[in-house]
C-alpha cells in the first residue's frame, strides 16, 4: 500500500497541508514510518550552556513545526526528497551535557547501523560533538565543514569544556576528524585566535561577494564530509533567531550556493543544524531552517539519484 500510495497522484493530494505534527514536512505514514525511510532526522532540544539568549531547546521543535508548510516540490533541483522517506525520529531528552552526548551518540550509531543518513537538529551547538564522533568512526577520515559566526574552539567556557562555545576544540581531539574547515567565523577570543587553523579558516570579512571562495572551500575538504550549520552564520539581519546573533554573516544564496557545490564534488555523510532560538512573533527564521534542512537533503539525494 504504501508502495502505492508513492507512486499516486491522490499521495500528492494528501500530503497537501500542514500534515501530521512533529514530523518534519507534516508527512503521511507512508513517508515517515522508520522502516520505509530512508532518512532520519534526530532532534536534541538540548540549552544548558548558551550564555546569551535561552530558547535554543525550542529550536528543533519550531524548525519541524514550520516544516510542515514547505512545498516538498524543490524547483532548484527538480526533485522531491520527501519520497525517498524522512523520518522524524524521537527527541534526546537529557538534564546535563554528558548524558546528552553520550545517548546522542549511542542513537546516531544506531541510526547508521540501520542504514539511514542522519540529520541532527538542535538544539545549542554542543550537541554536534556526538553526531560528529559517530560519522567519523563510521566514515572516517572526513572533513567538518563548519559554517558558523563563532569559532567554537574554547578550551572550555565558564568551566565546561562541553560549552557550546568548546564544541570544535573537542571535535579537533577526534582521530577520526582530518580537518574542520570553518566558513563565515567573526567572532572569537584571544585564546580562540591562537588555535585557530587559519588556513581552513574562511573568515566573514574575507568572502568575496561574488563567491568566488566557493571553490576554494571545496578544495579543502576530503572525499567525505560532515556538514555542521549554526544558523547564526547566517547574517542577524536574515537569522536574528539564534543564541547570539552577529551581524556580517552569510546570506541565503552564497550559503546555499556553497552547499549545493559540496554536495555535488564531495560526499556529504551527515549533518547538523543548530542554534535555532524561536522567537514567538517571528516565524521567518524557524521556516528559513526547515528550508535549510530539506535543500540539504535535495541536494545530498540529487546526487544519489533521483529524488
Amino acid at each position: 500500500m504504501a508502495q502505492l500510495l508513492k507512486n499516486s497522484d491522490a499521495a500528492i493530494h494528501f500530503l497537501q497541508g500542514p500534515g501530521a505534527e512533529g514530523r518534519f514536512g507534516g508527512l503521511s505514514d507512508a513517508y515517515s514510518s522508520f522502516h520505509a525511510s530512508q532518512i532520519c532526522l534526530l532532534p536534541v532540544p538540548f540549552d544548558r550552556t548558551t550564555t546569551y539568549q535561552k530558547g535554543t531547546d525550542l529550536g528543533p521543535a519550531a524548525l519541524i513545526d514550520a516544516s510542515r508548510n514547505l512545498e516538498l516540490y524543490d524547483i532548484e533541483t527538480d526533485s522531491e526528497v520527501f519520497r525517498r522517506g524522512i523520518h522524524t525520529a524521537p527527541a534526546i531528552l537529557s538534564p546535563t551535557s554528558e548524558k546528552m552526548l553520550q545517548a546522542t551518540y549511542e542513537k546516531t550509531v544506531h541510526l547508521l547501523k540501520e542504514g539511514k543518513f542522519v540529520g541532527v537538529l538542535g538544539g545549542e551547538h554542543s550537541i554536534s560533538f556526538a553526531p560528529i564522533r559517530a560519522h567519523a568512526e563510521r566514515f572516517g577520515p572526513l572533513t567538518v565543514l563548519q559554517l558558523d559566526a563563532h569559532a567554537d574552539l574554547a578550551s572550555h567556557y565558564e568551566g565546561n569544556p562541553w560549552s557550546h562555545a568548546s564544541v570544535m576544540a573537542r571535535v579537533k581531539e577526534l582521530p577520526s576528524v582530518a580537518k574542520i574547515v570553518s566558513v563565515g567565523i567573526r567572532s572569537m577570543s584571544s585564546e580562540e585566535r591562537a588555535a585557530c587553523d587559519r588556513e581552513n579558516t574562511f573568515f566573514a570579512h574575507d568572502l568575496d561577494p561574488f563567491d568566488k571562495w566557493i571553490e576554494e572551500v571545496v578544495e579543502r575538504l576530503s572525499e567525505r564530509v560532515y556538514l555542521s550549520f549554526d544558523l547564526d552564520a547566517f547574517d542577524s539581519s536574515l537569522m536574528p533567531s539564534t543564541g547570539t546573533p552577529e551581524p556580517g554573516g552569510l546570506f541565503w544564496k552564497s550559503a546555499t550556493a556553497l552547499l549545493r557545490k559540496v554536495a555535488q564534488k564531495k560526499e556529504i555523510v551527515g549533518f547538523d543544524v543548530v542554534e535555532l532560538c524561536p522567537l514567538p512573533v517571528l516565524k521567518a527564521p524557524d521556516f528559513l531552517a526547515a528550508k535549510l534542512v530539506y535543500k540539504v537533503l535535495s541536494y545530498v539525494f540529487l546526487k544519489r539519484g533521483s529524488a
